[in-house]
This record gives structure tokens, sequence and C-alpha cells, in this order.
């Protein structure tokens, strides 16, 4: 038997929840909605807004205007795991999804204040709970903590691991971060930067493929679990 949430006769709901600064997270879960909609999906997009007093300012605009002291100095909160005010759309607070995907950036090696904020907050566990997502991390080069580190927080509340992707910047760990400092406190890739040859930044579009053929996957595997659910 299938509740209403889970009847075939409708089609599947899919929330595309995120934080993304640069836009590089919504690349990647746009990417993925195309897939969703073509396959028949009902796709929602949910984008969290920080806007806590001590932080919100220094994001309030891109390109950065100070970037290393902005930058570098997000780095205590989040080695101490902090979290701060966030606002979000009137989308997470439906319980209906069949599938959430989180487009997750890297923040100093784990997750970002903002989707921490959200995945630890009361709203979070009734939209989660009983609910398969997925996460798909955008990072310059650590990914895996990132990943890890939101599968257990979405766990904790309730929710079912269906998979993850990571899309990471080229470069080595020097040029790599001077090619996304350079970004963030310009707007735009820069081919040298402080007297050296930059590898390019952000996510290709070889990885919105990528990303692409993970959704489909996603699909496949959630269509095979609702024809499960009504025998």
């Amino acid at each position: 038997m299938v509740d209403g949430a889970q009847s075939p006769d409708r089609s599947p709901r899919v929330l595309l929840l995120y934080y993304s600064y640069t836009g590089q997270a919504r690349k990647v879960l746009e990417a993925a909605g195309e897939v969703f909609r073509e396959r028949g999906c009902e796709v929602h997009t949910a984008p969290i807004q920080f806007t806590d007093p001590r932080y919100a300012e220094r994001f309030s605009r891109f390109p950065m205007t100070h970037v290393w002291r902005d930058f570098v100095g997000m780095l205590p909160a989040q080695t101490a795991k902090r979290t701060g005010e966030i606002r979000t759309p009137d989308e997470v607070r439906r319980n209906d999804y069949d599938l959430i995907c989180i487009g997750s950036p890297t923040w100093w090696r784990d997750v970002s204040m903002p989707l921490r904020s959200f995945l630890k907050s009361g709203e979070a566990r009734p939209l989660f709970e009983g609910k398969p997502f997925a996460v798909f991390v955008v990072c310059r080069r650590y990914w895996r903590e990132n990943l890890n580190g939101v599968r257990k927080l979405a766990e904790k509340i309730g929710g079912r691991y269906a998979g993850g992707i990571h899309f990471t910047y080229p470069g080595d760990q020097v040029r790599s971060m001077l090619s996304l400092t350079s970004y963030l406190g310009s707007g735009q890739y820069r081919e040298r930067y402080l007297g050296l040859k930059m590898p390019v930044t952000n996510v290709s579009e070889d990885q919105l493929e990528e990303s692409r053929r993970f959704a489909a996957k996603l699909v496949d595997q959630l269509r095979s679990d609702r024809r499960g659910a009504q025998l």
C-alpha cells in the first residue's frame, strides 16, 4: 500500500536544496534539475540565504571587497563548526518530496556554515525524516570531509543517503587556492595572478555533464524504489 505522498499516479517530487555564494553549487544542481524535469519529475528549488549579522555582510556582494580578510576570517567559525542565522524559502517547509538533492560548497575542508546551520535547525528534521537524499559537493581540493559531514548531519535527522558526487577544481594546492581567491576578489577567471599562471577554477562543462549523468541514476533508483513500495 502506498500513501498519497508516494502515489505512483503523480510525478516524483525532487527538492534542490543548496547554499551557493559563487554559484557553483547552484550550477551543478541546475544541471541535475534539467534531467529530473526531462525524466518527468516535479522539481522545486530551495536556496538558503546567509543572514547572520556577524558574517553576512561579506557575502552580500560578489566579488568580495576584501578577499583575504573575508576569506580567511571565516576560518575560526568553520573550525569550530559554528552555526549562524539563515533564511529559507517556503519549499523547505513541505515534507512530501521523494528525493532531496543537497548542493554543498566546501568552506575550509568542511560543510559551509549556512548549510550546516540549516541541517541543524528545527525545520530540517520534518523535511528529511524518512526521505532519500543525495549530496553534490563542489570544492577546490578537499571534498571528503564536506560530503561526509553533510551525510552525517542529514542522517542524524532521519534522512536516507542515496549517493554523492564531488566536483574538484584543477591545480595543485597553492595554485588552486590562488586561482580561487583571485576569482573571489575579481569575479572572473584570470590566467595570471601574483605573477603565476593560474589553473581554471570553478566547475567545468564536463563536470556539469557528470552531474546530469548522476541525476539520471538517481531517477532510475527513485523509480525503482517507488515500484518496490507498491509490492
